[in-house]
């Protein structure tokens, strides 16, 4: 395709240009073709940094964007719980569960992979032994399926609702007492990154919440998933006027520990290797456990 900078145009970079124009593919996949040479600029390669003068034609072959593959990386990791059928892994924040959206390495999956070599294959290539998900900066127990039989075990426990989930999550404001939230979740339209509880539409989702400890402009919970909605928690508390401490997405205030005060921290299921009920308590992260120890406390 065809693309004609204007008098407007002018100082802009290559790549910016581009994706103002075709807005549908992200700047790294445009960076890529750039630097692939399926971008031309009166007939010539340039780098994403070219300063466009105006009134260039500007040639743009998209290509489909390269085909994504988990391989094994020898990451350590953290397990609280093993048996034959399943494994309970302690995510730290910052660690996300499987590769998409630019993130290729460093994943859970590739450490997975590394450690244990085959697991369930039902998730798909890119998702092995993959059940749930925790978000990049949420921390705490997961469980993941070493073959395909315990995937189809668990995922059938996790849709009847029998999968204890517990988190550990500490909100600003003050919230007194105990709770339960019902607003059904859906995406937010006005920012398609984050979900919203604010609407009348959306998925059923119910979150109970009870207060542990009070600080000064902060409430520590103890919340229970009765569903497993995308961000239930972090929509659910903005939701009531209280994010989860430093989750900007969520309208809270960043926090210096560069992720947001949410932990799974107890997971209950049932072994699909014995049958017999299994708990794991994943202990607060220890850099919670700092944020937590900055907090003055009170009473209110």
């Amino acid at each position: 395709m065809r693309l004609t900078a204007v008098e407007a145009d002018r100082g802009k970079r290559l790549d910016a240009f581009i994706h103002e124009r075709l807005p549908e593919f992200s700047r790294s996949r445009i960076q890529n073709w750039i630097k692939d040479g399926l971008v031309l600029v009166g007939g010539k390669t340039e780098k994403p940094s070219c300063a466009l003068r105006g009134g260039e034609e500007v040639d743009v072959e998209p290509a489909p964007p390269a085909p994504l593959h988990a391989t094994p990386e020898d990451i350590p990791l953290s397990i609280l719980y093993e048996d034959a059928s399943v494994v309970v892994i302690n995510k730290p924040a910052g660690m996300v569960v499987h590769a998409g959206a630019g993130i290729t390495d460093g994943t859970l999956v590739n450490a997975l992979l590394h450690r244990f070599g085959g697991l369930s294959a039902i998730g798909g290539e890119m998702r092995p032994g993959i059940v749930h998900r925790l978000d990049r900066f949420t921390s705490g127990a997961l469980v993941v399926a070493k073959n395909d039989a315990a995937h189809q075990d668990l995922a059938l426990q996790f849709s009847s609702r029998k999968v204890e989930k517990v988190y550990l999550t500490l909100v600003e404001g003050s919230m007194r007492g105990a709770g339960r939230i019902e607003k059904p979740i859906t995406r937010d339209p006005r920012n398609r990154a984050r979900m919203t509880a604010k609407l009348e539409t959306g998925r059923a989702s119910k979150t109970d919440w009870e207060s542990i400890e009070y600080f000064d402009g902060f409430t520590f919970l103890r919340i229970q998933l009765g569903t497993g909605r995308t961000h239930q928690i972090r929509a659910h508390m903005a939701s009531m006027g209280h994010p989860v401490a430093g989750d900007p997405l969520y309208g809270a205030q960043k926090s210096p520990w560069d992720r947001y005060f949410l932990h799974a921290h107890r997971l209950g299921f049932r072994s699909p290797a014995t049958g017999d009920q299994v708990v794991v308590i994943a202990p607060l992260a220890p850099e919670l456990e700092e944020w937590k120890a900055t907090l003055a406390p009170t009473l209110r």
